[in-house]
């Protein structure tokens, strides 16, 4: 089996903005977005971004499918109505109705009906540049945050987005980092993780952004905020990173794995961390230390949702995959 790399689908995602570029020069028509089409298949599409919906599993993934899984005894159904065909790379819900998806040429999409039908709030065709993590606080706060630094707010339900200015990282003249994660924890205050081992900390919803070094070199895929204040983050490689003072200090944490870790879910002091070639590992200490289970499949892993009754959900290559209870 050929497995999914985050960094081959940033890849892509570099290689069609060069190509809209070239395109816009013969031809300055702006891109006009297709629909998703109803497919048979569907359930089987790569997912890369999971949410709950209430008691709904929420996913998005490749040629602007998004999965809802009301039943995990049953396949996921395609959602009724996406205005785009587009890679979609991220999901969050304030509630049971309200959420938004983010993805390829900028677009955020928004959903009132709990993710039976969407409608576009945002897209810029110009260049596609495009957005990997959305976080909602509430129905009305959000942040969206994607290639080369890019940060979206919005305080209107996404009405409106206002890009906001990111600083230059330490010892660099730019703020071109790759943003993709966004995490929140119990405070409110958001995290985004990055490329070169950075992790970034907003205390104001978005608008304002300090960098946390973690040590690390690499790219940091995601993280997660654990019930006990501590954050993990991780990355390429299977690397794993905790901190225990909000980021100021950081400490590598042994993944079990050397294959790239791609999300994180928790429910109480159980952590999953899940990642490339069937990664996944186990933690029933709050993140301090893991045990690697890998799939036998080696499925690629993108997300992941714990259900509160000690199942999880993860999102793959190949559609939502249920794993038994631990």
């Amino acid at each position: 089996m050929v497995s999914i790399c985050f960094r081959h689908v940033i890849a892509a995602l570099f290689m069609a903005g060069a190509l809209a570029q070239a395109r816009a020069a013969d031809a300055p028509k702006p891109l006009e977005p297709t629909p998703a089409v109803a497919s048979p298949i569907a359930a089987e599409a790569m997912m890369l971004g999971a949410a709950w919906a209430g008691p709904r599993a929420v996913a998005v993934g490749e040629h602007g499918i998004v999965l809802l899984s009301d039943d995990r005894s049953r396949p996921p159904r395609q959602a009724k109505q996406v205005p785009l065909s587009s890679t979609l790379t991220a999901v969050s819900f304030a509630d049971a109705r309200h959420g938004w998806a983010v993805g390829h040429w900028g677009a955020i999409l928004a959903t009132t009906d709990g993710g039976e039908t969407w409608r576009i709030q945002r897209m810029a065709t110009a260049e596609d540049r495009p957005l990997f993590a959305v976080h909602f606080f509430d129905t009305q706060h959000g942040v969206a945050v994607g290639l080369w630094s890019l940060v979206l707010t919005t305080a209107d339900g996404g009405k409106t987005w206002v890009e906001r200015e990111v600083q230059p990282p330490p010892d660099s003249s730019r703020a071109d980092l790759n943003l993709l994660g966004l995490f929140a924890d119990a405070k409110g205050v958001l995290y985004a993780t990055g490329e070169r081992g950075m992790v970034l900390r907003s205390a104001d919803q978005g608008a304002t952004w300090e960098y946390l070094p973690t040590g690390y070199k690499g790219s940091l895929w995601s993280g997660i905020a654990l019930d006990d204040g501590s954050l993990l983050v991780g990355g390429q490689r299977g690397s794993m990173y905790r901190s225990d003072d909000g980021g100021a200090h950081w400490t590598a944490v042994a993944s079990g794995g050397k294959h790239s870790i791609t999300a994180f879910a928790r429910q109480g002091a159980n952590v999953v961390a899940v990642g490339l070639e069937g990664f996944v590992a186990f933690s029933t200490d709050n993140g301090r230390t893991f045990t690697a289970q890998p799939r036998a499949d080696r499925l690629a892993l993108t997300a992941a949702l714990a259900d509160g009754k000690g199942r999880w959900l993860f999102g793959s290559r190949a559609g939502l995959v249920a794993e038994p209870a631990r």
